[in-house]
């Protein structure tokens, strides 16, 4: 798949509607448009995510795959489904999601059990990767608001959300911010 960008400003958005990837015409405002504009904030964060001093270099390695698959995730959501179509549609695949699934599975393995909730903090990669992993539940439940959605977008933005999260906790290495309910409580 080729992608040519000659112009980037078209002034065709001016009046508050853009287009879809299959050239129809929006508002700015509809579910698809919240959707994958989330999906773009996600990527911009783990952008920022990758430029973090005490980023573990595996983390990295992934987070930059990751951030490819959020330009798939992009494409499946900009076009609506059309059994009709003329053209296959770039969609999100299973077996991205069993991808994260077992970065998910090697990660935990190397963490101590959780004694409560995580607060969000710790080293500054920890804390830029739960932004992140805010940002991605976010994105699920936008793409959820989307009619006709591939569902693997969805299984795709909450399997992420969870290794975000576990990432989060190795980036922490051990020393992670707990949540101790009712200690601020006169």
């Amino acid at each position: 798949m080729t992608v040519n960008l000659t112009r980037i400003y078209t002034k065709l958005g001016d009046g508050g509607e853009t287009h879809l990837g299959d050239m129809s015409r929006v508002p700015k405002t509809h579910a698809r448009i919240e959707a994958y504009g989330d999906v773009d904030e996600l990527n911009s964060h783990i952008g920022v995510a990758l430029t973090i001093t005490g980023m573990p270099d595996a983390y990295g390695a992934w987070l930059r795959r990751i951030q490819n698959d959020l330009f798939d995730v992009g494409a499946d959501l900009s076009v609506p489904s059309d059994p009709d179509a003329a053209r296959e549609r770039l969609r999100v695949q299973a077996s991205q999601i069993t991808w994260l699934e077992e970065a998910c599975d090697e990660v935990n393995a190397t963490l101590k059990p959780l004694r409560s909730f995580v607060l969000p903090g710790g080293t500054a990669a920890a804390a830029q990767l739960h932004v992140c992993r805010t940002v991605c539940r976010r994105a699920e439940r936008r793409a959820l608001l989307v009619d006709d959605a591939n569902p693997e977008v969805v299984r795709y933005l909450n399997r992420l959300s969870d290794l975000l999260f576990i990432l989060s906790r190795g980036a922490n290495d051990g020393d992670e911010p707990l949540w101790e309910p009712g200690s601020s409580q006169g």
